[in-house]
């Protein structure tokens, strides 16, 4: 039986109960039965015999020492309830370790300022919650944070945005290890969007459209495209489709999505290739096809910039062998 994959949670006083919920719900639960690679979740503190108190009279049990991070595949931080909560230096040091010997590391919202805390984001792009940048700019100065995006990573450190977004961290650290499906899964079960690129904005500049109407009808073209994805959609065909000028419909898009729309058709292209090389068996041209790339150079190239892959690569790492042919129903 393969091992599963370990992933560790650092915990202290002061982490919040929503990360270190968020964290558990993705890689604590059994989902093995729906496909889901097994997850071994362990609770790493510097001091196993004391329980960590958490706000809302939560308590969280340490079940490992600092040592077992090096066994780990994952290691995440939690965000913080006061940002400026100075970890242990046990810690501090054990991420520093960690990230020597090649672990990957994540911090979710504030849980940056713990990273930071250990020197690890010196001169490394980072984010955190919009509200926490100048925060984390004036304490940590050598940080080169980004103004805006959902979560970012460099040299193996994973950071996010607040809330939600380290929801998409999570699902989006399953993606690279274990494949769309299984994050896809994952997000069914936790009823929440299976896939948003780091790159979208925290916040959307209208977060209620003006009308219903407006909301209807970039809803309808969305759909419109998913049904649609093989054919060699362009922004403008997507206007057409809502009634707008091309300028007008991107202006409404992205003020309602946090996204332009030729990343987010983008997005999903990837998205139905990857769903595609997983589950069946279909030639590469033909993959690309049903995707909308065109061809599979194209598709190799946005596979390289986006995924640092290769398409190939990616059906050899996940693909289920179910030889199915072509039973996906993303359309033909």
């Amino acid at each position: 039986m393969e091992n599963p994959y370990r992933v560790a949670l650092v915990a202290f006083p002061g982490i919040r109960a929503f990360d270190v919920s968020v964290i558990t719900e993705v890689w604590g639960s059994d989902r093995t039965d729906r496909g889901v690679p097994a997850f071994d979740l362990r609770r790493v503190a510097a001091d196993t015999s004391t329980p960590i108190p958490m706000r809302g009279g939560l308590t969280l049990f340490p079940d490992r020492a600092l040592s077992w991070l090096s066994r780990a595949d994952l290691i995440l931080v939690p965000g913080l309830d006061d940002h400026l909560t100075p970890a242990p230096k046990p810690v501090l040091d054990a991420l520093c370790r960690a990230h020597d010997r090649g672990i990957t590391l994540a911090a979710l919202c504030g849980g940056a300022f713990t990273l930071a805390q250990a020197g690890l984001l010196d001169g490394r792009r980072a984010i955190t919650h919009w509200s926490l940048v100048d925060l984390l700019r004036t304490h940590h100065p050598r940080v080169d944070l980004v103004p805006d995006a959902l979560f970012i990573e460099d040299d193996n450190v994973w950071t996010a945005a607040g809330t939600a977004a380290g929801i998409d961290l999570c699902l989006h650290l399953v993606r690279i290890a274990h494949g769309a499906e299984a994050a896809a899964t994952i997000a069914r079960s936790m009823v929440t969007a299976p896939f948003r690129t780091g790159t979208q904005a925290q916040f959307i500049e209208r977060p209620t459209p003006r009308t219903a109407g407006d909301a209807d009808t970039l809803a309808a073209v969305r759909e419109h495209a998913l049904r649609h994805l093989h054919q060699p959609l362009t922004v403008a065909d997507l206007a057409a489709h809502a009634g707008m000028s091309p300028r007008s419909f991107a202006r409404h898009f992205t003020a309602e999505t946090g996204t332009t729309p030729l990343r987010w058709l983008l997005d999903q292209r990837l998205a139905a290739a990857q769903k595609l090389l997983e589950r069946t068996d279909l030639p590469m041209p033909e993959v690309a096809r049903r995707a909308g790339f065109g061809s599979e150079v194209t598709m190799r190239q946005h596979f390289a910039s986006r995924l640092a892959t290769s398409p190939r690569a990616y059906r050899a790492a996940f693909s289920s062998g179910s030889g199915t042919g072509g039973s996906s129903p993303i359309a033909r």
